[in-house]
């Protein structure tokens, strides 16, 4: 249920239409994950394997990970005490969908890509849900929290951790701009809306080169 409310809330901001169901392509079994990969203490995995020239997905997430979200669901109230649990869970439901609506295309999909979108999704969905759930407060923390507290796991990212420093500095300077455009009157708001759906449809080249002209 949390999973599919993720889902609905990233593809409203978006406008993604999608006839897949993340529910179905979710399994908590450990055991199903790669030895690599199951040796890790992540609660969190996207699995893609291709066979015969198709793709297929799969979405792992610790049952206790789910456990607790739904028994603190972030979609009615987002805190600090589920705001880990949350991010992990979008993070992978923001992988899924991003390769899912992709290969629609048949476009492939680069990692660093993925983790971008994935730390912009965090970021974005979790404004958007504090200001649902309190209109009267501009979340101001979220940024910091992000981008200037967040520390890599060097355990977890392997020899990935300088894709991921790459991934949130890219994320951090698009979110900086975006999070000018949401405190300012409503006008200013929907132009942060287009301005989301736009890089979310661009290639890789052109998003980075996008971004790269926002100031740092």
């Amino acid at each position: 249920m949390v999973l599919q409310q993720l889902q609905d809330l990233l593809a409203s901001i978006y406008d993604l239409p999608l006839g897949y169901d993340v529910d179905d392509f979710l399994f908590t079994e450990r055991e199903r994950l790669p030895s690599a990969v199951r040796a890790t203490a992540t609660d969190e995995q996207v699995l893609v394997q291709e066979t015969g020239g198709a793709a297929s997905l799969g979405l792992f997430l610790d049952r206790r990970l789910l456990d607790r979200l739904a028994a603190a669901n972030p979609l009615q109230a987002l805190h600090g005490g589920n705001l880990a649990d949350y991010w992990t869970a979008l993070e992978g439901v923001s992988h899924w969908l991003y390769l899912a609506w992709n290969l629609q295309f048949d476009r492939a999909v680069s990692l660093l890509e993925l983790e971008l979108q994935a730390e912009i999704d965090k970021y974005v969905s979790s404004w958007w849900l504090l200001r649902e759930q309190d209109p009267q407060r501009y979340p101001t923390e979220l940024y910091r929290l992000l981008f200037e507290r967040t520390r890599i796991d060097g355990e977890l990212a392997g020899e990935r951790v300088a894709l991921y420093r790459e991934a949130n500095q890219y994320a951090a300077r698009f979110c900086r701009r975006l999070e000018q455009q949401l405190s300012a009157p409503p006008a200013a708001q929907s132009a942060a809306l287009a301005e989301l759906r736009r890089l979310y449809r661009l290639s890789p080249e052109r998003k980075l080169r996008r971004i790269r002209q926002y100031a740092a």
